[in-house]
């Protein structure tokens, strides 16, 4: 399959994905409250039928970031930097995740997504340094690989990140299989079945072609934090 002649760049893919992301967050930290306010009303079927749509639609957005991760992550000049950068955008954006999303201010219950990226690209950097390195056999050294991978699920299991293991493991699924993008599609969406409405994500990952497009690095960075923060002060506006 000649890969030039699909539809989406990395940016085309992550505009998808932020849009995707947009609504769902509109629907879970804003819309919301309209559900609440017609609980036990007649009207409250109508209100819930327009929150879960916004939700369906969201559930694109996890897959494609997870996706254009690991391509970032290859493509990178500088694996500490890549990874520095997770980290700042991680703690940055748990205030606005827990005002948004959890209605507090530090919230235990659940970390951002970030976090999640960040465990499973910490884990792709080790798991690309015992592959790279001549210390013991190839079985030792995937079955190494295999260990510092479900350390990492089990590490956003236990900092309960923003879809856990399965999170991770899409990532890692993406990285092992990404010269096979049929494979990588039909093994992540296995692992996502849980959230079977993410299938458009896999679709529209299929016809990647590979090239960049636009660079907005920091914006799809920053667009994390502040919309959680607009969506907050939106909700509070209602709610006056």
């Amino acid at each position: 399959m000649d890969r030039t002649q699909n539809l989406f760049t990395t940016t085309g893919l992550k505009m998808i994905a932020v849009i995707s992301m947009l609504i769902d967050h509109f629907g879970a930290a804003f819309f919301v409250i309209y559900t609440s306010y017609y609980d036990k009303t007649q009207d409250f079927a109508g209100a819930d039928i327009i929150y879960q749509v916004l939700r369906a639609v969201g559930r694109t957005a996890f897959p494609i970031f997870c996706f254009v991760l690991v391509e970032g992550f290859y493509h990178t000049r500088n694996r500490y930097r890549y990874l520095a950068r997770l980290l700042v955008f991680s703690v940055l954006s748990e205030i606005p995740f827990d005002l948004a999303l959890q209605d507090g201010l530090f919230e235990r219950k659940m970390q951002n997504v970030f976090f999640t990226l960040l465990i499973g690209c910490i884990a792709m950097f080790l798991i690309e340094k015992v592959r790279d390195s001549n210390r013991g056999d190839p079985i030792f050294r995937i079955s190494l690989g295999m260990v510092i991978g479900m350390a990492g699920m089990l590490l956003a299991y236990f900092l309960k990140t923003d879809y856990s293991a399965f999170g991770v493991l899409l990532l890692l699924i993406f990285y092992w299989f990404r010269s096979d993008r049929r494979k990588a599609c039909v093994c992540g969406y296995l692992c996502m079945i849980w959230e079977y409405l993410c299938f458009p994500a896999f679709l529209l990952i299929y016809h990647y072609n590979g090239k960049k497009g636009k660079n907005l690095k920091y914006f799809f960075y920053l667009f994390y934090p502040l919309h959680l923060l607009a969506l907050y002060g939106l909700r509070l506006l209602a709610l006056r």
